[in-house]
């Protein structure tokens, strides 16, 4: 290279230092960085007030090499596993993968039940049963393959329930632990009362007869992590009174945004990884998990869900189409995982369309809380938070129309 360079004009010597440096420069920038700094209202609103909005984003972009192997380059903006936020509804997705793991673990250990084998739910407190029936099954039966439907399709809290519990509140962390999936501690279910640490019993039957009993076990509570903004707000609403003092999220679920991601690479490119970081799932599992997640209501044939005043065609898919209900492009695909609770939206994504050749994960997520009160149910989410997110997710697709 030396001795090329010596042979040119000082002019084009000039020239290609110049060019050189633009595309060290572009090599180096942050399309997060670049895109947070846009004039759109949607966007603008929320950077003017990051502080207020605890904004967290992280982005990977997708390149194939010769052999179409994915190689995948991470930006981030203000992501911080050592911030807190609310998960909300975005831990139902591991909770999924692992009842369908441990569905894995009870047929190596010689026990014959798949997804699709009913079961009942029992107290053990009282020997009454919890459930026995799901009325939006075709059969009216309760499966761990329907839940997962339910979960995806319209973020069932009862199927998350259900699941949480079927899994073991111990065993949720240890497993995600072992896959080496860090900044994650499942705590509860999204009933109020529950008891977290003494699970339901679990009766699965073959016709009339029990073909696995599942006992109730007992989990410790998981030990508190000191984070971040673990106490949020001036204020929150307990039984109908106002508290004048911060709530503390610290013994509520959390997950970063890393782990969440972390958790999706491991389904959509499970390859990528060495043997004992991934999840204990078949192909069959693998492709049952991505077809779900990236369906929507209208698409599940369940004639419960198939109202489409009320879950139209974008529900649960906060980047790109959140702010509209219009119909989403039949070519574009998004796996992913929305929750909103407490003032906070997440959605943790991988994007595809594949004609135009694009792909990439993003995952955000944004407080909206301007009264700064919470538990009060007044939320900014239809206006602030929501179009923020459909925003960067348009402007990231757009990032990745122009970058293949």
């Amino acid at each position: 290279m030396a001795s090329i360079l010596q042979n040119l004009s000082p002019q084009v010597f000039f020239f290609l230092l110049c060019l050189l440096g633009s595309i060290a420069t572009q090599a180096q920038e942050n399309p997060l960085e670049t895109i947070v700094q846009s004039d759109d209202p949607k966007i603008k609103r929320v950077v003017d007030q990051l502080e207020q909005h605890q904004v967290q984003l992280l982005y990977f972009a997708i390149d194939r090499d010769q052999e179409n192997k994915p190689q995948l380059s991470e930006y981030r903006f203000q992501q911080d596993d050592s911030l807190y936020f609310y998960p909300a509804s975005t831990v139902k997705l591991p909770i999924a993968v692992l009842a369908l793991e441990k569905l894995n673990q009870l047929k190596k250990a010689g026990v014959p039940i798949t997804q699709d084998t009913p079961f009942h739910i029992v107290n053990p407190k009282t020997g009454e049963y919890i459930i026995q029936q799901d009325s939006t099954h075709p059969r009216r039966e309760l499966t761990i393959g329907h839940l997962i439907k339910k979960i995806f399709l319209v973020s069932d809290n009862d199927a998350y329930n259900y699941l949480f519990d079927f899994v073991g509140s111990a065993s949720i962390n240890q497993m995600l632990q072992d896959k080496g999936i860090e900044h994650t501690a499942i705590r509860h279910k999204f009933l109020f009362g529950a008891d977290n640490e003494n699970s339901w019993e679990y009766v699965f039957l073959q016709k009339q007869d029990t073909l696995y009993h599942q006992k109730s076990s007992y989990s410790h509570p998981q030990p508190t992590v000191k984070l971040k903004a673990q106490s949020k707000g001036k204020a929150y609403m307990k039984s109908g009174e106002k508290v004048a003092q911060p709530m503390d999220f610290s013994q509520k679920n959390w997950m970063a945004l890393s782990a969440q991601l972390a958790v999706l690479k491991r389904l959509i490119f499970p390859e990528t990884f060495p043997t004992e970081a991934r999840f204990d799932l078949t192909s069959q599992q693998l492709d049952f998990l991505r077809f779900w997640m990236s369906r929507n209501t209208l698409e599940s044939q369940i004639e419960a869900y198939n109202n489409s005043d009320e879950y139209y065609d974008s529900y649960g898919k906060f980047f790109l189409y959140g702010d509209t209900k219009d119909e989403m492009h039949d070519g574009l695909r998004i796996y992913n995982k929305v929750g909103y609770a407490y003032g906070t939206l997440t959605d943790v994504a991988y994007i595809k369309a594949e004609e135009e050749g694009v792909e990439f994960f993003l995952a955000a997520t944004i407080l909206v809380n301007e009264n700064e009160t919470f538990n009060d149910n007044l939320y900014e989410f239809e206006s602030i938070g929501i179009p923020f997110l459909a925003e960067i997710g348009r402007q990231l697709y757009a990032y990745e129309l122009q970058r293949k």
